[in-house]
């Protein structure tokens, strides 16, 4: 791997949990738009588009227990980049895939990312994917992340994905899509905090078309002082299915969350439920707190780690 410097390292950790490369499994650290190291495995190949900017990564069939790093780190103020990354999980296969990005500018112009990754999972294959966004650095200008994530389940298939994005971040726009055959199911976890002037948009777009389809999308955010949120939700049952959307965010101080949740049934037999709410912390939870002897603000951060753990 290529040697990198504190703050790199630091952002890295953050982000997939690592202080340089993997001691195991399949890699590909993105550096400042190149490689600065990557791996494949016996049951798991990576490989650099031919054309563009991105990678192809390859699961064979009945892969157990492998693990896949793909983190990127931009410590570069004013770089912007668009990476495209394409994954083909086997059949029967079983993985867990560590993504995240890390941002950090200390200039005024604008650093940004946008990846986008599509996954395509065969018959019976479960995918466990986490991804991460943090932002960092003094200077005026914005820290931009926009992933896209495009999933694709074939029969009998699993997956889930655990987002976060907690800080630092100062524009997002969040887009999942996905088409969910027989018997599989699509589990979407979100977690995410914006203060100051940031803004945050997440849309989901999700389509159940094998009979036995399932989905259940959940956001939890919590908007402080000046920030923007925003969450759309559209699911579609088209065959025999069950669909769930929740979106529970807390709000504070002078920002503005906005919710618009959408279900459509083209089955006699989808059941789809949607879920909304937006409000304060509750005066009780605090009072509670601070009996116990913590500050206003201590209690507000107890009650908001509970909520986005």
């Amino acid at each position: 791997m290529s040697k990198i410097d504190q703050i790199q390292a630091d952002l890295l950790e953050m982000v997939a949990g690592l202080r340089g490369a993997p001691k195991e499994g399949a890699f590909n650290i993105r550096l400042n738009g190149k490689s600065a190291g990557h791996s494949g495995s016996s049951q798991v190949s990576i490989e650099f588009k031919a054309a563009g900017s991105g990678i192809d990564v390859r699961v064979a069939p009945g892969t157990k227990g492998e693990k896949i790093y793909i983190p990127v780190v931009i410590s570069e103020s004013g770089m912007r980049e668009i990476v495209y990354n394409d994954f083909y999980i086997g059949e029967g296969a079983e993985v867990e895939i560590i993504a995240g990005c890390a941002v950090h500018n200390c200039a005024q112009g604008v650093t940004q990312h946008d990846g986008v990754h599509a996954f395509r999972l065969e018959k019976g294959a479960r995918v466990l994917y986490k991804e991460k966004h943090y932002g960092s650095g003094e200077g005026t200008g914005e820290r931009v992340l926009n992933p896209v994530t495009e999933c694709f389940l074939g029969e009998g298939s699993y997956m889930e994905m655990d987002t976060v994005q907690i800080k630092g971040v100062d524009s997002t726009r969040r887009l999942t899509r996905g088409k969910v055959g027989k018997n599989a199911t699509l589990i979407v976890r979100e977690k995410l905090m914006t203060h100051g002037s940031q803004r945050a948009e997440t849309r989901f777009e999700v389509a159940m078309e094998g009979a036995g389809s399932g989905v259940n999308l959940i956001s939890r955010s919590v908007a402080r002082d000046r920030s923007s949120q925003v969450f759309f939700s559209k699911i579609e049952g088209n065959n025999a299915c069950t669909g769930h959307s929740e979106c529970d965010a807390i709000i504070m101080d002078e920002a503005i969350v906005r919710a618009v949740p959408e279900i459509i049934a083209n089955h006699v037999d989808a059941s789809l439920i949607h879920e909304a709410a937006i409000g304060k912390i509750a005066g009780e939870q605090l009072i509670k707190l601070m009996t116990l002897g913590l500050t206003r603000q201590e209690a507000e951060e107890q009650i908001i780690g509970g909520f986005l753990k």
